[in-house]
């Protein structure tokens, strides 16, 4: 496979098992000028592990400003550059969004090596709803902001997945329970593809048990998926706004007709409209 010149490649590596890299990205990877990682250790490791030897150069969260002049620069001059992050797909609660934004507004070619991701890789077998969902990556480790963004989450119906340390795992979860209930349905994904990965389906509060029950459960990385709020029920109208609703409908398709309603009678439009789609 040929590689065009002055292209930024963004390259997905493994979020644990090696073997998981794809044929493309090893090609990519062997093939470019130089490549930009957040860890050169991590990247280094991984390059040998493949008998790639390769230009490298740090780039993450602390040097990045600084690094995104000279890194286009080079692109500018026609080399082909590797964005990669200790793991999984970059940019992803990584590094790497100024060089991409850098490149996209100076009419550099940005390509996609796509590959691991500890989301997709959680969801897909977490057994919870993956159709619509929320990342919300990494709280915050103040306890009052992270509580604080819970509680804006709470009644958000899409499956939410958070990001989470071994160092914050436990309050995490404890928060997490507080938030929404113990009842509300979770899974755990720990150290995925790695040895030691792991999957636990159960409430909050089956979870949080689990969790303090040993502390090897509190090792690793952890992406912890929350089932969604369940949708609640439209508020109860009086007859006569039903009987007024009831008319438009008839006449009006369901906007419109809940427009016109709250218009007439004074109630919320978005109350109306829910009832009126639920018809």
């Amino acid at each position: 496979m040929s590689i065009e010149a002055g292209t930024l490649y963004v390259v997905a590596t493994p979020i644990g098992n090696l073997n998981d890299i794809s044929a493309r990205a090893l090609e990519i990877l062997a093939k470019v000028d130089r490549v930009a990682a957040e860890d050169t250790r991590r990247t280094r490791h991984l390059l040998t592990h493949f008998g790639i030897r390769q230009k490298l150069h740090a780039l993450h969260d602390h040097n990045e400003a600084s690094q995104l002049a000279p890194l286009l620069d080079h692109l500018r001059n026609g080399e082909t550059l590797a964005l990669v992050s200790d793991a999984g797909t970059p940019l992803i609660s990584d590094p790497g969004f100024r060089l991409v934004r850098g490149a996209r507004l100076a009419g550099i070619r940005v390509s996609p090596i796509p590959g691991a991701s500890s989301i997709m890789a959680a969801l897909s077998a977490a057994g919870l709803p993956a159709d619509r969902f929320v990342f919300e990556g990494f709280l915050n480790a103040r306890p009052t902001a992270r509580q604080a963004r819970l509680a804006q989450l709470a009644q958000e119906s899409r499956t939410l997945v958070f990001f989470e340390s071994c160092h914050r795992i436990a309050e995490t979860m404890t928060d997490l329970m507080a938030a929404f209930g113990d009842q509300r349905e979770a899974v755990i994904g720990r150290e995925l593809t790695k040895l030691h990965e792991e999957f636990q389906l159960r409430t909050l509060g089956g979870l949080q048990a689990w969790i303090e029950s040993h502390p090897e459960r509190r090792r690793g990385e952890f992406v912890i998926m929350v089932c969604g709020a369940a949708a609640q029920a439209p508020e109860a109208l009086d007859p006569e706004v039903q009987r007024v609703l009831a008319l438009l409908l008839a006449e009006l398709p369901p906007a419109r007709a809940a427009t016109v309603a709250a218009r007439i009678t004074g109630c919320s439009r978005k109350a109306l409209y829910a009832i009126a789609i639920a018809r």
